[in-house]
Parts: structure tokens; C-alpha cells; sequence
């Protein structure tokens, strides 16, 4: 039986492991090499410290993962969140991505946040496609950033605005009762 919950530092050793596969062989992170466990941890206490993260565990071990982060560490964009998923290998394709990402965007919208942000290395399909089924746009697309595995790569962003989904809705519910 699966079950999302808040993560908690004693999973990283779990996540290191998920997340080490992506850094290792695929250029979805455009980190070079996995981080040491006592560098994970560190990080995952700086996100915890304002930001929420959540597990899937599914029969004892951890199969995904979501968590966000600042944008930008500047004051003025406090209101606006950089969101980041990974999945084990096992759990891709089974809609675990959208349940984890619900929960942690109202875990965000409680905490008064406004915009999210996703950078994805492309190409991505299965990215892009999760992120626009949620409702965010394509804001950004810059060439050839990212140097990994010899070969340069393109990264886009996309958008989602929590005060655009709410006005979105507000009119979808309006014309359907006209």
C-alpha cells in the first residue's frame, strides 16, 4: 500500500539513493556526481527548515519523492517556490508524480506562496507533460546551458500561478452555471 507522508531527515539515506540515479545516468540534474550522504542530509535540513517535503513509501521503502525550495534567495521573492520531483525507477508512469506534487502544492499554498517555478532539462517529455497536465506554462527556454556527459543541453522553466488557477476555475464554474 502506498503512502505519502512529510519526509523526515532519517529518510535520506532512501532519497540519496533515488536521486544518485538520476545524477549518475540521465542529465534530468545537471549535477556531475551524487552527493554524500552528510551533503544530502544537510541539504534536505536547510529545505525543511521553511519548505515541505513529502516521501511515497510504498511497503517499507521510499519510491519517490517531492520537496520545494527558495526560487531565489532575495527577500522580494519569498512568495515564489522552485518544486523539484524524483521517482524511483519502479514508480514512473503510475501517477505517483501528480499525487506527490497535489500534496506539496497545498502544503505550499498554506504557507502563502503564490508561484511555482520547474526547471527541466530537455528534452524531458515525461516532465513537460506532468507539469503542463498541472496547469503550468512555459516561461523559459535557454540553449545549450548544461555540460554533462559531453554533450550540451537546453533547459526550460515553466510557471504555475496559484492566483491564475483560482481566477481559472472562477470562470470555468461561472459558465457552467450560466
Amino acid at each position: 500500500m502506498l503512502k505519502i507522508r512529510p519526509a523526515t531527515l532519517s529518510d535520506a539515506p532512501d532519497l540519496l539513493k533515488i536521486y544518485s540515479h538520476y545524477v549518475s545516468r540521465t542529465p534530468i540534474t545537471l549535477e556531475l556526481s551524487p552527493p554524500s550522504l552528510e551533503d544530502f542530509r544537510e541539504r534536505m535540513e536547510g529545505i525543511l527548515k521553511r519548505y515541505p517535503w513529502f516521501v511515497a513509501e510504498e511497503e517499507g521503502g521510499l519510491v519517490g519523492y517531492a520537496y520545494a525550495g527558495p526560487f531565489n534567495f532575495r527577500e522580494g521573492y519569498r512568495y515564489t517556490a522552485e518544486v523539484t520531483i524524483y521517482l524511483a525507477e519502479s514508480a514512473i508512469g503510475l501517477g505517483l508524480g501528480k499525487r506527490l506534487y497535489s500534496l506539496l502544492f497545498e502544503a505550499l499554498k498554506q504557507r502563502e506562496i503564490r508561484s511555482l517555478i520547474a526547471g527541466v532539462t530537455l528534452p524531458n517529455v515525461a516532465s513537460v507533460r506532468l507539469h503542463e497536465s498541472l496547469g503550468f506554462k512555459k516561461v523559459a527556454h535557454f540553449i545549450a546551458v548544461g555540460h554533462k556527459f559531453g554533450k550540451w543541453w537546453d533547459v526550460g522553466y515553466w510557471q504555475f500561478s496559484f492566483q491564475e488557477a483560482v481566477e481559472a476555475e472562477s470562470r470555468r464554474v461561472e459558465v457552467a452555471g450560466e
